[in-house]
């Protein structure tokens, strides 16, 4: 909670949209828990609550509305975090090295759970493992990333395309800022609107190609992109094994079956799309 407050403090004037901080509390002796306080936002939430008309009927606005998603994400990592107090907020030496092996332990703790099948219900998770540690980019100049950027958590304008607030920092570090590049890539639907997800945005008519999306964060990044795939092939591995900690419950009577199944589903479409992209 507080490391949310603190990027939504520092971020002020970054030209990155986002919620105002007013204020954040430490006491835990005032709510039984640590807080802040974050102005409202005019804005809708598309992944939740859908299109409102205006954008609903014209595909220029829903064209704009991935183009500012990209935007916004490579101002983002351009900012310095030095310069912004937040030179301690992460452990940006070694972040691209520490991602496969901390992920690969985290699906391997899900054994703890009675039932769960393992890894075998992953056909393509190990390869595509091996793939990521065999192709692995240099580091580059450490930057700050949201960690969970896609369309669920953004709000837009009501009267434009353009964003009204990105919202739900809680997952930010100091790392390699094109992770972030690589996440909206992984959970970006298809040209017909589906995705593994079962996000479901319509209509998506005039919504961009993930190539324009690619082409458009180059436009304003001054970060080399040329490796952009491999960050969206370690996003799909790393949303799949979240996803898949879900069914791993559901299989020990955690969670409900129903949810575990599904996103087990998602889990299994996320790999198909990375191992589709390591082919082409």
């Amino acid at each position: 909670m507080l490391r949310e407050a603190r990027v939504l403090g520092a971020l002020a004037g970054s030209g990155v949209p986002h919620p105002a901080l007013v204020a954040a509390c430490a006491d835990t002796q005032v709510l039984g828990t640590a807080f802040f306080v974050m102005r409202a936002v005019e804005g809708f939430n598309a992944g939740t609550g859908g299109l409102p008309p205006l954008h609903a009927a014209r595909p220029d606005l829903r064209r704009r509305m991935g183009l500012a998603m990209a935007e916004a994400i490579a101002v983002l990592g351009n900012l310095d975090p030095t310069a912004l107090g937040l030179a301690d907020f992460g452990r940006p030496q070694g972040f691209l090295t520490r991602q496969v092996q901390r992920w690969s332990r985290q699906l391997e703790s899900y054994a703890t759970h009675a039932g769960w099948p393992g890894p075998a219900g992953l056909p393509d998770v190990a390869p595509i493992a091996q793939w990521l540690q065999a192709h692995q980019p240099a580091d580059t100049a450490p930057g700050l990333l949201h960690g969970d950027f896609h369309l669920s958590n953004v709000l837009f304008r009501h009267d434009s395309g353009e964003l009204a607030a990105v919202v739900d920092w809680e997952m930010s570090t100091v790392g390699d800022p094109l992770l972030d590049l690589g996440w909206l890539l992984a959970t970006w639907p298809r040209p017909d609107g589906s995705h593994h997800l079962t996000l479901s945005i319509a209509p998506w008519e005039g919504f961009v190609r993930e190539e324009e999306l690619v082409e458009h964060y180059a436009r304003f990044t001054r970060r080399d992109i040329a490796a952009f795939r491999w960050y969206a092939v370690l996003a799909c591995y790393k949303l799949a094994i979240v996803l898949e900690g879900t069914h791993a419950r559901a299989c020990a009577g955690l969670a409900p079956v129903a949810t575990g199944e599904r996103l087990h589903h998602a889990a299994r479409g996320l790999l198909q799309r990375a191992a589709g992209w390591i082919e082409r």
